[in-house]
Formats: C-alpha cells, structure tokens, sequence
C-alpha cells in the first residue's frame, strides 16, 4: 500500500524508497537496525504504481494518502538524551534555534507576537496584506473583528480589509520588529511580491514568504504578469520561501527556481475552509513526503538543500512530530499560536482568505487564550494533552526514536496506525481527560 513519494507502506511506513512516474530509484533506511550513527541499512525495494493506486471507478485509479492521524512512529533500537539532541533549523543563510515559524494570520502575528517569537528561538511571518499594514493602529479593527457576531463577522471582515495597505506601514512594523534584535519575516501575495521586494529588503526584513492557496512555477494566465520566482531569488539577498504546494513534481519545479524553502499544505488548517469549498487538498503526512522527496531529489541534483516547512493541521505534540518524520525542516502553525496569550487577537484566528469578495475560503473561530507563547513552544507544560511545549515533545520523540538531529529523525520508521489515538484510551475519552 502507497502512502506518499519515498514511503512504503504494507505493516510499517518508511522512507525514501522509489519514486513513481519515472522518477530514479531511492533506497529507505531502517533506523532501529542501524549499529552506529550514520550506517544506514536498505530494507525496500521498487514499487510498481499498480500496488499503490486503488480503482475509483471505471478506468480510474486514485493513491491513497495519509493524514496525522492515521500513522505513528516506531521507536528506534537506541535512545538518547532528549537534552542532547539539535533541531535547530536553517533557512539560507539563517539558523533559528527551534524549527517553528508561526503563520502569517492576522490573528495570530503582530509585531509584538513577533518580537516574542523571535527571541524565543522561532519565526514569526508579518502579513503584508493584512490588518498590520492597512491601519496605522491595527487593534481596534482587531478587536472589532474578533468581537463581531457569527452572523455578521465575514461582512465584517470584508470591510476590514478594504482599506489598502500602505506602503509606509509595510517597511514601518520591519523596522519595529528588526529594532528589536530579532529576525523578521514577511508574507505578501504573488500578485504584489515583485512591487514590493526591493521596499522589503530596504526596510531589513530577513525572509519574504510568497504565499498563496497553491502555488506553481508554471501558472498561466492571458490577463496578468506571470510572476517569476528565479528572477525573484536573483533580485534579493535574502531568502525567499514559497507556497503552498502539496506535490512532488510541482515542488520539484519550484525549488528549481532557487528558493530557500517551500511551505507545504493546502487547507488543513483549522480556520480554512478551502478542502471544503474547493475540494481540493492532500493529507499533511503524504503531502509532506511527497515534498520531502522533491528536496531530496533536488539536493542529490545540486547540492542544494531546500527546506521543507509543513503549514497547518498540526493541533499537539504528535502532530508535530509526525510532521518532522514525514520529512519536514521545519514548521508553520497558527491556530495554536492564537491561543498564546501574546498573540495578535488574543484567542481568535480567521483564514487569510476569509474576507475574499467573490469566494471566501476560512472562517473565524475562537481558540480562547490558553497559556504564553513561551509555555507553548518550550514549556513547561501545564497540561497533559499535548496542546503545550512543542519542542519538548519534538526533543523526546527524537529521543525515543534515537536520532540525533532532524535529518536523522526524517528516516524514522512509521506505521500505518489509525487507532493510535483511541486505543486504550476509553476512560479518557469518557472524562474528558488528557488525550479524550
């Protein structure tokens, strides 16, 4: 059975293995056979595209993907000291001490949260066409937003984001974070990325996230620019990172282009509705090994590592780390960072495509504030659901798998386990307790 480019999976999943539609052979390893640090040994060989595929109906066959939910990792033959495992994360030139970016979500990321974020050890991404750079103070319309009825907040939304963004409001909150002492990120459409890189570079940011529902090298239209993302690498110093895609062959095609990192995911986040509106999207585990293979093809071609940062779908701990064994660098998380009591709305997190005109794609919802930014992300935890301390569950799940580093953790072997979840856990799900 198929779960992804670079995974094998009958009773286990692992990776990477052969990559199908003519792409070259790739052997996954079994780390828990490892002897030593570095030895790997192959244990899959070549499959046919025929076992992977399931018949849909007549003369159509469909791949079966795979979400958090349904997989879970193998424990490695060797462990070791949580404390003394490194994920720390590079993007280009930039190394960050925990792989956590938080999304560019008006609820989410103002210039203070990513103050706080970055002197954390993470990356928050400021969203350029949002609430920030529309009004010179963007807390009332924050407020308004976050306490409109259900019935009336889209309208609400809509009105929001009216007014246009200023360029003047742009290059102010990057020189407001980076007077900080911290790196910044920010996110703009395709639409208005070449219009507005040299202002940004200008202004000091370290990252430009070019960011869109999905996103391709190729995109064809008759009334508009096509934007170029090698043209756009080859005009800025800083590290460009792209999004979101869900597929090898797409993937492949953008890092081509000389990106620094490529964001991986369409709709799984808890406040988009895109899966819903447009059908369209791939279960984060799959989508992320298949992305992960296009990093790995691309490095073997040129050097080149790009990164792979998993965006959305990920609500604890054990989404997390599956993220990470998938194959991800790095990752990108909003809704959970909403409920951060430094966050932007102070509990509330709405998709970046809720106030569309034509088409809205997200919602609002409530997170409510559930402890600071910094119990989140490195803890110590106060409770036992998984919801709090990201990197000390990433540590320990390295730990228990023996690897040493996040490279190494992405060749960790996973089972096909959808009741990993629920098995055993009656009691808790009766009370309402921990993992229930």
């Amino acid at each position: 059975m198929g779960a992804g480019i670079g995974i094998r999976a009958c009773a286990t999943l692992a990776r990477p293995y052969t990559l199908p539609h003519g792409c070259e052979s790739r052997s996954i390893y079994n780390r828990s056979a490892r002897p030593s640090r570095g030895a790997r040994t192959p244990i899959a060989t070549t499959v046919r595209p025929a076992e992977t595929d399931h018949e849909i109906g007549i003369g159509r066959r469909a791949r079966r993907a795979y979400g958090f939910d349904e997989v879970a990792l193998v424990p490695g033959g060797v462990t070791i000291n949580p404390e003394e495992v490194d994920i720390s994360f590079r993007l280009g030139r930039l190394t960050f001490r925990l792989p956590f970016l938080a999304s560019a979500m008006d609820g989410v990321v103002d210039v203070d949260f990513a103050i706080a974020m970055g002197r954390l050890g993470g990356l928050a991404v400021l969203n350029l066409d949002g609430i920030q750079t529309r009004y010179e103070d963007p807390a009332p319309m924050v407020r308004r937003i976050v306490e409109a009825g259900r019935g009336e907040v889209n309208q609400v939304l809509k009105e929001a984001y009216r007014e246009p963004v200023k360029a003047r409001l742009i290059g102010e909150r990057i020189r407001q974070v980076k007077a900080a002492g911290v790196p910044c990120a920010v996110s703009t459409v395709p639409a208005h990325a070449e219009q507005r890189a040299e202002l940004i570079e200008e202004a000091g940011a370290d990252v430009l996230v070019v960011q869109g529902t999905v996103l391709t090298a190729r995109h064809h239209s008759r009334t508009y620019h096509q934007l170029s993302f090698a043209d756009l690498c080859r005009r800025l110093t800083i590290p460009v990172v792209v999004g979101n895609c869900v597929g090898y062959q797409s993937a492949l095609e953008l890092m081509e282009t000389g990106v620094a990192g490529v964001l991986v995911g369409v709709g799984p986040g808890a406040a988009c509705t895109t899966r819903g509106v447009l059908g369209v999207g791939v279960p984060q585990v799959t989508a992320t090994v298949d992305v992960a293979a296009a990093r790995d093809e691309h490095q073997a071609r040129t050097g080149n590592r790009v990164a792979v940062i998993t965006d959305g779908g990920m609500r604890v701990g054990a989404d997390v780390c599956k993220a990470f064994a998938s194959g991800a660098d790095a990752v990108m998380i909003g809704s959970p960072f909403a409920g951060a009591a430094e966050s932007a709305s102070r509990g509330f997190n709405w998709g970046m495509a809720t106030p569309d005109p034509n088409l809205p794609r997200g919602t609002r919802i409530e997170v409510g504030v559930k402890a600071t930014l910094e119990v989140i992300l490195r803890g110590p935890a106060r409770v036992d659901d998984g919801t709090q301390n990201f990197s000390g569950a990433l540590r320990s799940a390295l730990g228990v798998c023996g690897a040493h580093d996040l490279r190494e953790f992405q060749t960790v072997d996973m089972v096909i386990a959808p009741a990993i979840a629920s098995e055993g856990k009656a009691l808790q799900r009766s009370q309402s307790v921990g993992m229930g």
